[in-house]
């Protein structure tokens, strides 16, 4: 614990709250453990905000969006959404996003999207029954009539568990078991991303948010 201690202090000093998630890191009102999950988000920052190739198409950006949902829900249940936003960070988010109607961020022309919905809206699917059919990854968010992100969705888990599988079999014991922790987020982010699938983002004839 030291060892986390000392990385914490020697970044959240350094950062000096050039990007966004720093603010978070400094705060003093999260506890040790979001600091710890926020950290590999903060080195991210370092890189995505200083590069061209790495802009992220929605607003909040990905990486906010995961620091955020860390900061309220925790550090297991915000990397679950977290993954959940990354897996429909893809290229097909504009065409579900212009298919619902949804706005665009008026500063540079991102996608809005934010962590919290609007919890009144009814639907046709059941998201619990998405959820139940996400046992299998990606068939919940098809059900739930996104295909495409559904795809994506079996892709990011089938790519996390193999690698996974395959540290575990070279014997790596300090890459497998993170890498088994990083196949399960994703995994649960799945069945997640069929839940809020089924609920928020289903073509509506009037469509708030």
């Amino acid at each position: 614990m030291k060892y986390i201690l000392l990385i914490l202090f020697v970044s959240t000093s350094l950062s000096q709250s050039k990007y966004p998630v720093d603010t978070i890191v400094q705060s003093t009102k999260i506890n040790i453990l979001k600091k710890i999950g926020l950290l590999p988000i903060s080195m991210w920052q370092r890189i995505s905000y200083n590069s061209n190739y790495f802009n992220c198409q929605f607003y909040p950006s990905c990486s906010n969006y995961c620091a955020n949902a860390i900061k309220q829900y925790g550090m297991v249940r915000g990397m679950i959404m977290g993954s959940e936003r990354i897996t429909r960070c893809n290229p097909f988010a504009i065409y579900y996003h212009m298919e619902l109607n949804r706005p665009f961020y008026e500063e540079d022309g991102r996608l809005i999207d934010f962590i919290n919905q609007n919890q009144n809206i009814e639907t046709k699917k059941s998201p619990a029954f998405a959820s139940i059919l996400s046992i299998f990854p990606g068939a919940g968010r098809a059900y739930a009539g996104r295909k495409l992100d559904g795809i994506m969705g079996l892709w990011t888990v089938y790519l996390t568990t193999s690698s996974a599988v395959y540290a575990i079999k070279n014997k790596n014991h300090i890459l497998g078991p993170l890498l088994i922790g990083f196949a399960g987020i994703t995994y649960f982010g799945e069945i997640y991303g069929a839940w809020r699938t089924a609920k928020y983002y289903q073509k509506l004839e009037n469509n708030n948010i």
